[in-house]
């Protein structure tokens, strides 16, 4: 690839700046086309916090003039509304580049991969955490808490079709008010509790939900995101950048003339365990598990 010519990349990131999943991809994804001439731009769709139809719409519409005026040689994007709103009904099979990342479970939901696509399938170490919670719970009944969005119930569905497991209550909360509720609720209606994203939810307070499970958990609960560790006793947490550097590899191999297509799907297989030990000494569990990281 010429060096002295600057290549254009557009990034369409289904959500918003200040989300740390994405924000972490898009940081990854940028270091790896740096210095390698390539004029890198993000456009947020902003579909967690303005998931009206009207609005995706509006979204999706303005996507495509941002497309128009700078003219990209390469679309990446990130998570499932990006390609549900945008690639799908504007760039299936066009003659512009598309490298996906962040789609979960299965990207076949959105008859991908297309003629000018290749990406990255976004799984979870689900029965992993299970088999940790299990160690410490009480009983096998286990409950999942996370923002009310479609992402989070098309999780569950996969769940249940690739895993077997079944959820004796599910919360799906659209506050911070509602995830504090519904986790007590969990504490005594199920004896483990999977807790997922929140990034759907406007005052969603870290340092709250930290002190509140900190003070009130009865139940082993687990992640698979590395900043919702602080309100889980166990994290097997997936890694953003690995899907920011695969999104950026597969972008220059374009880029220098490869086809997409000729370009395999893939999978995320980066993971990191961790150990909350605050809510380890509440639960009066003692042993830090082989090979785990303590949450700081």
């Amino acid at each position: 690839m010429a060096q002295d010519v600057a290549r254009k990349v557009l990034h369409i990131d289904s959500y918003h700046a200040g989300n740390q999943w994405n924000d972490r991809i898009v940081a990854a994804l940028r270091e790896t086309l740096s210095g390698k001439g390539v004029d890198f731009r993000v456009f947020h769709m902003d579909t967690k916090r303005r998931p009206s139809p009207s609005d995706i719409h509006a979204s999706a519409e303005e996507a495509a003039r941002v497309i128009d005026e700078f003219k990209p040689d390469v679309i990446t994007t990130n998570d499932d509304p990006a390609t549900q709103y945008f690639i799908m009904p504007y760039l299936r099979d066009a003659s512009i580049p598309v490298v996906f990342c962040g789609l979960n479970w299965d990207a076949s939901t959105y008859g991908l991969p297309y003629r000018n696509t290749t990406g990255m399938v976004e799984v979870s170490p689900i029965p992993q955490i299970v088999k940790l919670m299990r160690r410490h719970a009480r009983g096998p009944r286990l409950g999942f808490l996370a923002e009310d969005t479609p992402v989070k119930h098309k999780e569950i569905s996969y769940h249940e079709r690739l895993f077997g497991i079944t959820y004796e209550k599910t919360y799906f909360v659209n506050s911070l008010a509602e995830w504090k509720e519904s986790f007590l609720r969990a504490q005594k209606e199920v004896d483990m509790l999977m807790v997922l994203g929140v990034g759907a939810l406007p005052d969603w307070n870290l340092a709250e939900a930290t002190r509140f499970v900190e003070e009130r958990s009865e139940i082993p609960s687990g992640t698979d995101f590395e900043w919702l560790t602080a309100v889980s006793l166990i994290g097997v947490v997936k890694s953003p950048q690995e899907q920011g550097r695969w999104v950026g590899q597969a972008t220059l191999r374009i880029l220098e003339g490869v086809q997409p297509r000729d370009i395999p799907l893939s999978y995320n297989r980066e993971g990191e365990l961790f150990f909350n030990d605050r809510i380890a000494r509440r639960l009066g569990i003692k042993d830090l598990p082989p090979l785990a990281r303590a949450v700081p």
